[in-house]
């Protein structure tokens, strides 16, 4: 099953282009280069949905008019105790994120935006998805051993659930896929529920 869509994925992330994929969906990448920033006293939410729409308004500045495509753009975030772990810059600041997130409850939340794109921007959809992920406890040892592996270093909160480190995971609640990268579940009921596709995944 693929379903021609005339989608654009906005987004270099080779995760959410596999779940893309993995239902089957087609799609063009062209990814949105904005500054990822957060902002003082900025919350979780307003910083996904101002980051996502910044992705969104970037990526139709790259296309040229014509045919008209849906443009899909998402952020994820990782946030302890209110405070947004991004993707972290070295080894060194991805085992300081990982001893914050030991032996204690996160959310993962992820923000994703749908818009159709002929001359201008047409939203249609902005929903962000929530969560929670446990780690266990473990030793500061441990954790910089997985912080050299550098399978984090471009990953919010310095770590991959679909890699070694779902030996951190010691449970969830909520989409696997959104810790992933883009909560598949709920992109699809979107797109039934605007029309875009029908009677998934016939």
């Amino acid at each position: 099953m693929n379903r021609a869509l005339n989608l654009i994925l906005g987004s270099a992330s080779p995760r959410r282009a596999e779940l893309l994929r993995g239902v089957g969906l087609s799609f063009e990448v062209s990814p949105a280069d904005v500054d990822e920033s957060v902002w003082d006293g900025e919350s979780a939410e307003a910083y996904l949905e101002r980051v996502s729409q910044l992705k969104l308004e970037a990526v139709a500045r790259s296309l040229a008019a014509g045919e008209r495509r849906l443009l899909l753009v998402a952020d994820t975030s990782v946030v302890c105790e209110e405070t947004i772990l991004g993707k972290p810059a070295d080894v060194a600041q991805a085992h300081e994120m990982l001893l914050k997130l030991v032996g204690r409850e996160h959310r993962v939340m992820t923000c994703y935006r749908l818009a159709w794109y002929t001359t201008s921007l047409e939203p249609i959809c902005c929903r962000t998805e929530t969560t929670w992920v446990a780690f266990r406890h473990c030793s500061s040892k441990s954790l910089l051993s997985y912080a050299g592996t550098e399978e984090g270093l471009d990953k919010a909160g310095a770590y991959a659930i679909q890699g070694i480190g779902a030996y951190l995971v010691s449970g969830i609640r909520g989409s696997y896929s959104n810790v992933v990268g883009l909560p598949v579940c709920a992109l699809v009921e979107d797109l039934e529920r605007l029309g875009v596709i029908e009677d998934f995944p016939a």
